[in-house]
């Protein structure tokens, strides 16, 4: 068995300044370890599934937040740096992967040794991903220079909150 690298909403629509959601220099600033991280794990023969924000236009998630990654936008597409690797793209509409996808199936069917999760936003979407996934019982490691969000503030709670109250290994 190999291990599932999970990156979450690496996409245009987060990355890219002149978008609504960009998550800031910090998050453009992982983007070499998160490529490395990869290459390492595609090298170990690990399977690399790519979590795709994806809204209608009227998703109900625009009541908290700016429009963004509407389907068939830009937006909605992972960042260049990272289109030329292989792997799984699994689109969700909500903060966690496991929400009405199939990646619960997926997963089952890879037997992962682990999850490694990675990407953004450390305190939304790979939170409540890492969350599911430990739900699940699998064993996850959150690399911690392969992750940003927004608010320092609120990384940092995350981070504490997914070791000690999710049981996640960050490394």
């Amino acid at each position: 068995m190999a291990n599932v690298v999970i990156v979450v909403d690496m996409l245009v629509g987060f990355l890219d300044p002149s978008r609504p959601l960009y998550c800031g220099p910090t998050a453009t600033a992982i983007v070499p370890r998160l490529r490395q991280l990869i290459e390492e794990e595609l090298s170990k023969g690990s399977h690399i599934i790519y979590l795709v924000d994806t809204h209608t236009p009227d998703d109900k998630e625009f009541q908290m937040f700016p429009p963004h990654c509407i389907a068939g936008t830009e937006e909605s597409e992972l960042i260049p740096e990272l289109r030329g690797y292989p792997g799984e793209i699994i689109r969700k509409t909500r903060y966690s992967g496991f929400y009405s996808t199939n990646l619960e199936a997926r997963l089952r069917g890879l037997k992962p040794d682990k999850i490694i999760v990675m990407g953004v936003c450390t305190d939304i979407c790979v939170m409540h991903t890492v969350a599911d996934a430990r739900n699940r019982d699998y064993v996850v490691e959150v690399p911690r220079d392969t992750i940003a969000t927004f608010d320092q503030e609120a990384h940092a709670w995350a981070l504490k909150h997914m070791e000690k109250i999710l049981g996640a290994r960050i490394v």
